[in-house]
């Protein structure tokens, strides 16, 4: 993988752009030149910590940007899109850390979280320092290389797959058993309500129907009266029409006696009699329509009030007691056929446990076989690192009662430093200058697996003498040929291994101030001879430690 460093404004920086080509390349100086400065930018670009004292005295604020040309399957890339991030071509990291401590995180120009930001960076970039060997500190990690060792990421997935499978189905179970415990707590009630409600059978838009019937029987009853009296006096004794007919036949008669006087007045009561006889129909016609059977008001107002009275019981309109009715049947038949689901269910959860059970034994027995494969491995670095009295050892917990989905074991990398002492934690037994031995083994050990496609070591090689610096050298140009190796150091023995050397160096600001500027360059071959004999001589340089040098890069040419 190649990257791109731009920094500026940062602290001792003004500007600097960089370039990391790929293989092994070593940053070398004079102490306090700036080299823990440059791992700090770097550290910022990929969503390290912010500060306001990180920015370059005077200026409001500094930036660095680093970019990737990473593959497209990469992890980062992966999750960049998952969260929406456009990941066409290289990917470019960009963090503006202003002086007040305000800092902004930006990836392909499309801002971030500072969280997103270090995540991602994370699966591109580990930095280990002299005191932050992160893949040893937390013991989750030990479990991850590990199981990156022994190529085992699909057993994993399937693992997970299989939990989360088992706990969902517990979590169906549970709710189930819930919903069917409460409904047996409410059962009486609610087969009483259901037995009343299908008594009742309420139909759609009944209530409507009825009350519509009640008010014109209401008013039918109103009115009857008055009809009937009209009908009575058309139609009864007291009626007028026999009197009235008897009297035009009387005139009738006597209007031959007495022609043109009477003829008019027939003619009129004729007429007379027939609306009395038209008014006589139409009261009848009327009174029959009014005609209604009391029983049947009592039994429309007795439905009526027992809807109502149903609606007022069950908190719902009367219409909605139809839908109430069929959700009340539905619910008991749940309950009738709840105690057979739940069996059901609990035999999915049993057998889903079992799967899940077998597949994490099994898991687990290959984490103990791969475990003694990686002690083996790393033990057989150790020596040439001058720790030939120690053991390294893969210790692993297995509890089947304590499942997760990355299965029931517990990894623990435990070392012995000395024969006779007790073994422990690697955090706990080994010191500094160990832990780094420790973790290029392991590192080493795991060549390409289980890291990122880069890897930063903060002057591993501190504290180590000719020997064991120049194993140390030999295993990080071993591990460069798998990963992309950045080496900040102070042995000979190490920058003589490299592919490319960068000198950090210190000195005036290039705006002729009085401000003091870091800049690194890529050396060239000759260059390269006097840096390494200087860092072999120190302060004065001999001709002895030029020869020296050139000895050590021509071995390692």
């Amino acid at each position: 993988m190649l990257i791109q460093l731009s920094i500026r404004d940062i602290v001792l920086i003004e500007r600097l752009d960089l370039a990391f080509e790929t293989g092994l390349s070593v940053l070398t100086g004079e102490t306090g030149a700036g080299k823990s400065i440059l791992l700090d930018s770097l550290s910022l670009a990929l969503g390290g910590r912010g500060d306001g004292d990180l920015v370059r005295h005077g200026e409001d604020k500094g930036q660095v940007t680093a970019v990737f040309d990473v593959g497209m399957e990469h992890g980062a890339r992966t999750l960049l899109r998952e969260n929406g991030i456009d990941d066409e071509g290289d990917l470019i990291f960009r963090r503006q850390q202003s002086a007040d401590g305000r800092t902004k995180a930006y990836v392909n120009d499309q801002p971030v979280s500072v969280q997103l930001m270090r995540q991602a960076g994370q699966m591109l970039v580990e930095i280990h320092g002299q005191h932050d060997d992160r893949a040893l500190v937390d013991t989750n990690a030990h479990r991850t290389l590990l199981d990156a060792f022994a190529g085992l990421t699909d057993e994993v997935s399937e693992v997970s797959r299989l939990y989360h499978l088992w706990r969902d189905s517990e979590r169906t179970l549970k709710k189930h058993r819930e919903k069917v415990e409460s409904a047996a707590r409410e059962a009486d009630y609610l087969r009483s309500s259901v037995e009343e409600l299908e008594k009742l059978s309420p139909q759609d838009g009944e209530e409507e129907e009825l009350a519509d019937n009640r008010q014109k029987m209401m008013k039918a009853e109103r009115i009857a009266g008055d009809i009937a009296e009209a009908s009575e006096f058309l139609n009864g004794n007291a009626s007028p029409v026999p009197h009235i007919a008897s009297l035009v036949r009387r005139l009738e008669r006597k209007s031959h006696e007495a022609p043109g006087l009477l003829e008019d007045t027939v003619t009129l009561l004729d007429a007379a009699l027939d609306q009395l006889s038209n008014a006589q129909m139409e009261v009848e016609a009327a009174l029959r329509k009014t005609e209604y059977d009391p029983r049947e008001l009592e039994r429309v107002e007795e439905r009526l009030f027992a809807l109502r009275a149903a609606s007022r019981k069950y908190s719902v309109p009367v219409s909605e007691l139809p839908a109430l009715a069929v959700r009340m049947i539905a619910d008991l038949a749940d309950l009738d056929a709840g105690e057979e689901r739940l069996s059901r269910l609990d035999a999915e959860v049993g057998l889903a446990r079992e799967n899940y059970d077998a597949a994490a034994r099994s898991l687990s027995d290959k984490r103990h076989h791969a475990g003694t494969e990686l002690a083996g491995a790393v033990m057989a670095e150790l020596p040439a690192l001058k720790l030939e009295r120690a053991r390294f050892m893969v210790e692993i917990t297995t509890d089947a009662g304590e499942a997760l989905a990355e299965g029931i074991d517990v990894v623990e990398f435990h070392v012995q430093t000395n024969p006779g002492t007790r073994p422990g934690s690697i955090m706990k037994v080994a010191s500094g200058g160990e832990l780094s031995r420790f973790l290029l083994a392991l590192k080493v050990a795991l060549a390409d697996r289980g890291s990122a496609p880069t890897l930063v070591f903060d002057e591993i090689d501190t504290g180590v003498g000719g020997a064991v610096a120049d194993a140390i050298g030999q295993r990080l140009k071993r591990l460069s040929e798998r990963v992309q190796v950045l080496s900040v150091t102070h042995a000979p023995q190490v920058a003589a291994r490299a592919a490319t050397h960068l000198l950090i160096s210190k000195g005036p600001s290039a705006d002729g101030s009085e401000k003091i500027a870091t800049r690194v360059a890529t050396m060239a071959q000759k260059d390269r001879t006097e840096e390494i004999a200087r860092m072999l001589a120190g302060a004065s340089v001999t001709e002895e430690a030029r020869a020296a040098a050139k000895r050590l890069l021509a071995g390692n040419g």
